[in-house]
């Protein structure tokens, strides 16, 4: 059986699970997420932890159990703790604002950026330079900063444009005479 599904899920105070056959429902203090399940897994929920258990021993269902487990505990780890990334604007003139539903980015570009805020997840700008995307899933999340981050991508030579706040950027040499 994968490594990852053998380890069982704790679930903190104020997280419930419910399952109807193959569709699951996590509600917690930031929300509720959905997921069906694959036909080849099922949950066994003891008190406090939660086991994905593969339908047999073969290899794909192990793998699926090892690949439901990861889901389920984010999605545990999102309605209890929530999920956050944060981007930085590196460049002269670069800005974020948001307004209502609404990121409007400068990025160098002739004209401003609308980027309109999905369901479920909040932006935040704490300084003109610096995005916070935050939610309780973990999907969402990185799926929206990946799109704000692709407005105008870091370039190696200067290193201007929008990047994760943890991401270190290669930098090439310039050319030379």
């Amino acid at each position: 059986m994968s490594r990852i599904a053998k380890q069982p899920i704790n679930l903190p105070k104020g997280v419930e699970i419910t399952l109807q056959g193959h569709d699951l429902s996590v509600k917690g203090s930031k929300g509720i997420l959905n997921l069906t399940l694959h036909p080849s897994v099922s949950l066994e929920q003891d008190d406090q932890q939660v086991r994905v258990v593969p339908a047999s021993g073969q290899a794909q269902h192990r793998a699926f159990a090892g690949t439901m487990r990861a889901l389920v505990n984010n999605m545990v780890l999102g309605v209890s703790q929530g999920f956050e990334r944060r981007l930085q604007l590196v460049g002269v003139g670069y800005r974020a604002q948001v307004e209502g539903s609404t990121l409007n980015l400068t990025l160098g570009y002739s004209h401003p950026i609308a980027y309109p805020i999905p369901e479920g997840v909040t932006v935040q700008t704490p300084s003109q330079t610096e995005v916070v995307v935050r939610g309780a899933d973990k999907q969402k999340v990185g799926q929206v900063s990946a799109k704000i981050r692709a407005f105008r991508p870091p370039e190696p030579y200067k290193g201007k444009g929008v990047r994760y706040s943890d991401e270190t950027i290669i930098m090439k040499e310039a050319k030379k005479k």
